[in-house]
């Protein structure tokens, strides 16, 4: 499952003058994916079930 928008994150790569490769879109989201559920696993350790931008 992908969790980014690829047309827009072909813009943003775009708007830095580069071009991007097919995969780029399943990377990305692949990080995402990590990221959040590191983001997750510090609210759980703070005793939260609401993750916040401070647990990125």
């Amino acid at each position: 499952m992908s969790y980014v928008v690829a047309s827009k994150l072909k813009e943003l790569v775009k708007k830095h003058g580069m071009m991007s490769s097919g995969d780029l879109a399943d990377a990305v989201s692949a990080e995402l994916e990590a990221s959040v559920a590191k983001a997750c696993d510090r609210a759980k350790a703070n005793g939260r079930k609401t993750v916040r931008a401070e647990d990125l």
